[in-house]
């Protein structure tokens, strides 16, 4: 059994398996909703039931608080239809976004590469391509491990039927432990996609910032290399954070684009520089490596943030005093179920995130 469910102000209509949030049938064809977690922490994919009955699911009691329920709202990563429903969500549809439909792949490990002594890309050999927006992720599914992880794709979207996956070892991380340490070339994989609303607005003027901390270049890396292999003139500046030399990653792919290309900068920033003499680079924080590469002003130009909570507030705080506004920064952020109502699932600086 399948029940349409009618999108306001824009009046698309989804069909929606038995069974599958609003969410899922939505990315599954192609139909823009504005989220961010996917599994109810965040409250981005907030909607107003106007018409029919519905399951809230399980939505944190922070994220869809009693009242909300009472007024029947829901989260549509959440929400799995009992009828036919009319629902009015905040759809601001971004003319920029391609709508790729989700769609499920099998792969084939193809290659594990040590990029940094905590960080393997992982490629995967699809068994057909994957149409996507530079900047978009998966939801990877491992033989033997409960539930999916979302990774960022780090390969362009001319490549696209080979992915290729930055995966930090997080301790205690199941899956990221056994990617580390137990998975192999041509082992077979499972994985879902595109997903994300982290992709570069081309009819947007401006020239372009892009800030990465650790496994987040992956994101960058990717929007990067479309942007110069589609010709784009727009000046490209890259901050690229890290420990230490010895996580700073694909720093030789990042100098050899920046002789090739004469309006693509490449800055690296080690925050632990003092520990080797031998840097020449900026040292201290990748935020601050931006502001000084500025002189402070960012104005005229749009921003892409990827990587850990505290480096993306950093940022946005060096941003906006710089003169960028909400309107002119981009970032993509994941949530694991256990974040809740954590504290820092939010910028106190956005309205949303």
């Amino acid at each position: 059994m399948s029940y349409n469910v009618t999108i306001e102000p824009t009046g698309e209509v989804i069909e929606v398996e038995d069974g599958q949030t609003i969410l899922q049938a939505a990315l599954r064809q192609g139909v823009w909703l504005p989220f961010a977690c996917g599994h109810g922490t965040c409250a981005t994919c907030k909607v107003q039931v106007v018409e029919g009955e519905v399951d809230i699911g399980e939505a944190s009691p922070f994220a869809l608080m009693d009242i909300e329920r009472d007024e029947r709202k829901v989260l549509a990563c959440c929400a799995i239809p009992l009828s036919d429903l009319v629902i009015e969500a905040d759809v601001d549809a971004d003319p920029d976004f391609l709508g790729h439909p989700v769609e499920d792949y099998r792969g084939v490990v193809s290659a594990i590469v040590d990029l940094s002594p905590t960080i393997k890309g992982l490629h995967i050999k699809l068994d057909r391509p994957m149409p996507f927006q530079a900047g978009q992720y998966v939801n990877l599914a491992l033989p033997g491990i409960d539930g999916t992880r979302a990774f960022s794709l780090a390969n362009p979207p001319s490549r696209n039927d080979e992915v290729e996956l930055h995966v930090r070892l997080v301790e205690g991380g199941a899956v990221t432990g056994f990617i580390h340490k137990q998975l192999k070339v041509g082992d077979s994989v499972e994985l879902s996609g595109p997903y994300g609303q982290f992709f570069v607005r081309d009819s947007q003027p401006g020239d372009l910032i892009f800030i990465a901390g650790g496994s987040g270049l992956s994101s960058p890396q990717s929007m990067i290399l479309d942007l110069l292999e589609r010709g784009d003139t727009r000046r490209i500046t890259l901050f690229q954070g890290a420990r230490n030399v010895a996580e700073l990653y694909n720093r030789e792919l990042f100098e050899a684009l920046a002789a090739q290309h004469p309006h693509f900068s490449y800055v690296p920033a080690l925050n632990q520089a003092n520990d080797d003499p031998a840097w020449q680079g900026f040292k201290g924080f990748v935020h601050d490596a931006a502001k000084a590469h500025f002189d402070g002003r960012f104005g005229g130009q749009k921003a892409y943030l990827c990587g850990p909570p505290p480096m993306i507030d950093a940022a946005i705080t060096t941003l906006m005093q710089g003169r960028l506004f909400e309107r002119d920064i981009f970032m993509e952020r994941f949530y694991t179920a256990a974040d809740g109502a954590g504290e820092s699932t939010r910028s106190a600086l956005f309205k949303r995130i």
